[in-house]
């Protein structure tokens, strides 16, 4: 494509480029910078039996699972850590069989992806010897190393066929800027076949340039603009994480598949017509004023936690 193409698109117009049965990589991690936003649009386009690929996740693969979009998991982590434990609708959903579970590690990811970047088909490594990954992974290969004799473990390249990202800023033609740690973004964004992004905000080239590009624009498939498009998981300097949303979703989560659908699923998701709605249901610009609030003082940030 052009550097002059513009990629601008509507939210649902960004989430169409997902069909049903791709193998998805959802950027961010744990609590920060997941693209929450296109999750909601995709369940309520109806997109389902997914394949999702990644490192370190909570809620975007828990709402995904409770909402019944997956069909495989293939991640090292999901879960909402310490702060209140297990992913519960990702639980059951393991549990009951209805997700096949394709358990894996951060590094081990990390060579699949960059074997698809380079157009390779598979990245020697180490560290999964001696586990029950090699059991899990029946693909994953073993050789003697030519040059040292050593026992290495090949894993083969991984191309998803969407990777789903939220990054601070885009200018029109694609290229995006992450502040603070990209997770696995840009080997998500080398290696997919498609790379779609919601962006708090679109500004010119010039000043994007002025940030710096993280991920250019030639990887990149298109872009919407959607404010607040991580919530309930942070996106600094914006916003912080918002515990209390988040208390309120794992209660509903814990209490079984009929709560989280009577109590989340039903108020946050499918009653919202977009992402507007969704801002309103969460607060509005009461709520999303105080997660800003964060860049005060340190005292105000740890009062989001209480």
């Amino acid at each position: 494509m052009h550097i002059q193409d513009d990629k601008r698109c509507s939210l649902s117009e960004l989430v169409a480029h997902i069909r049903n049965g791709d193998c998805v990589a959802i950027g961010g991690g744990l609590s920060w910078r997941e693209p929450i936003a296109a999750l909601r649009e995709s369940i309520r386009q109806g997109v389902n039996a997914l394949k999702l690929v990644g490192s370190a996740h909570g809620i975007d693969v828990d709402l995904l699972c409770g909402a019944g979009c997956v069909a495989v998991s293939a991640q090292s982590y999901v879960g909402f850590e310490q702060d209140f434990g297990m992913a519960p609708n990702y639980r059951r959903a393991c549990e009951a069989g209805s997700v096949t579970i394709k358990d894996s590690c951060c590094y081990t990811l990390v060579q699949q992806l960059r074997a698809a970047s380079q157009g390779l088909p598979f990245m020697p490594m180490r560290s999964v010897q001696g586990s029950d990954f090699m059991k899990l992974h029946p693909e994953f290969k073993t050789m003697l190393c030519p040059f040292t004799g050593d026992k290495l473990v090949l894993v083969p390249a991984l191309q998803p066929d969407v990777a789903i990202l939220h990054v601070q800023y885009a200018d029109p033609h694609g290229n995006l800027h992450i502040d603070g740690p990209p997770v696995a973004d840009i080997l998500f964004a080398k290696a997919s076949a498609k790379v779609i992004a919601t962006v708090e905000k679109i500004i010119s080239h010039e000043e994007l340039v002025q940030f710096g590009v993280t991920i250019p624009y030639f990887y990149v498939t298109a872009i919407a603009e959607v404010p607040y498009g991580a919530h309930p998981t942070a996106c600094y300097p914006f916003y912080a994480y918002d515990r209390e949303h988040t208390a309120r979703y794992y209660q509903a989560a814990k209490q079984g598949a009929n709560s989280f659908a009577d109590q989340y699923l039903k108020p946050f998701v499918y009653e919202c017509w977009d992402h507007v709605d969704y801002l309103a249901a969460i607060g509005g610009a009461e709520q999303l004023s105080r997660l800003a609030q964060w860049q005060n003082s340190t005292e105000d940030w740890l009062k989001l936690y209480e």
